[in-house]
């Protein structure tokens, strides 16, 4: 907040932010600018190809991989609301963006981070019942009942900002106007308003705790359960094979949640610029990367449908061995 009060006409209204991103690799922002690109196109890549495989393998046609290529496909927007913009500023002199457009960044990145959040409880619920209730897993988690989560998942995430962006959107900006992080992002567009943030700071806590705590909460609660039923199988083989198939999910949530619990539930509007920043490319720039890795290589059945699609393209022969396959004329 700036040091002198604000009053009309004291200072001029601000439309536009500069986005500062790293100010510490002047020397090598074109270096920056091809790793993120390969990380990006991989990104789409990656979370693109394992929802068109999941949507056509009628063998993928399960509760979880109906969850995964929503996640998939959530994905691909996540990204989409940051990482062009800063591509772009990598490149650009004046790394500007405008007052609204900084808004509608903020909104799509915080709705369908909200979105992921609700959706890895599902997928959290989802295991619960498969390994804790199999015997009425198939009435309880049926089709329909997926959609009806995924689409909640989805319409929740939406809502989900629409009251601190309203308040952010009536405080005023004075002066300056650079924005120490790598994209807009409620925190450091706080710290530039020239009036009292206090009650933004404390509705943004407050909506972050019970968006992020509570479903961190009802996933850790969901495995405690799970936990306590495979120790309970007699089997060794039978253990394993209940807690390869949480392996992935939990992976991603440890990853997601690990970043966003210290980046949005504390009351401070920060602690250092570079822990921010470091936080801010993990959740949003590194978990989408990794996602598709950890679904596909850590999941057998994602490999062998891909194999399938190849196989039915001519790409692979019938031993999956990647060789082209030659079909008679």
């Amino acid at each position: 907040m700036s040091g002198e009060p604000w009053t009309p006409g004291n200072w001029s209204w601000v439309t536009e932010f500069i986005i500062l991103g790293f100010p510490h690799v002047q020397g090598v922002q074109a270096y920056l600018f091809v790793l993120l690109l390969l990380i990006y196109v991989t990104t789409v890549l990656g979370n693109l190809l394992i929802f068109l495989v999941v949507r056509l393998d009628p063998r993928l046609h399960t509760p979880m991989y109906h969850f995964v290529s929503a996640l998939s496909l959530l994905e691909l927007g996540y990204t989409a609301a940051t990482i062009p913009k800063m591509l772009l500023n990598l490149l650009s002199e004046e790394k500007t963006i405008s007052f609204s457009g900084c808004l509608l960044q903020i909104y799509f990145f915080h709705s369908l981070g909200a979105a992921e959040c609700y959706l890895l409880t599902a997928m959290a619920y989802d295991r619960y019942l498969a390994i804790c209730q199999p015997l009425h897993y198939p009435t309880l988690m049926t089709p329909a009942l997926c959609a009806r989560i995924a689409v909640g998942c989805w319409l929740g995430g939406l809502a989900g900002p629409v009251a601190e962006i309203s308040l952010v959107s009536r405080l005023p900006f004075c002066g300056p106007n650079h924005i120490q992080h790598i994209f807009c992002d409620f925190p450091p567009v706080l710290s530039l308003a020239c009036t009292d943030t206090s009650v933004n700071v404390l509705v943004d806590f407050i909506i972050n705790s019970c968006k992020i705590l509570a479903t961190f909460l009802l996933i850790l609660s969901s495995y405690v359960q799970i936990i306590r039923t495979v120790l309970r199988i007699p089997s060794v083989a039978g253990k394993t094979k209940a807690f390869s198939t949480c392996a992935s999910h939990l992976t991603v949530v440890l990853i997601f949640y690990g970043s966003i619990l210290f980046m949005y539930v504390r009351l401070k509007k920060s602690y250092s610029l570079d822990y921010d920043r470091a936080l801010a490319v993990i959740y949003s720039v590194l978990t989408p990367f990794l996602n598709p890795f950890i679904y596909s290589l850590r999941n057998k059945d994602i490999k062998e449908a891909l194999r399938r699609q190849l196989r039915g393209q001519g790409y692979c022969d019938e031993g999956g061995e990647g060789r082209p396959s030659v079909r008679p004329t």
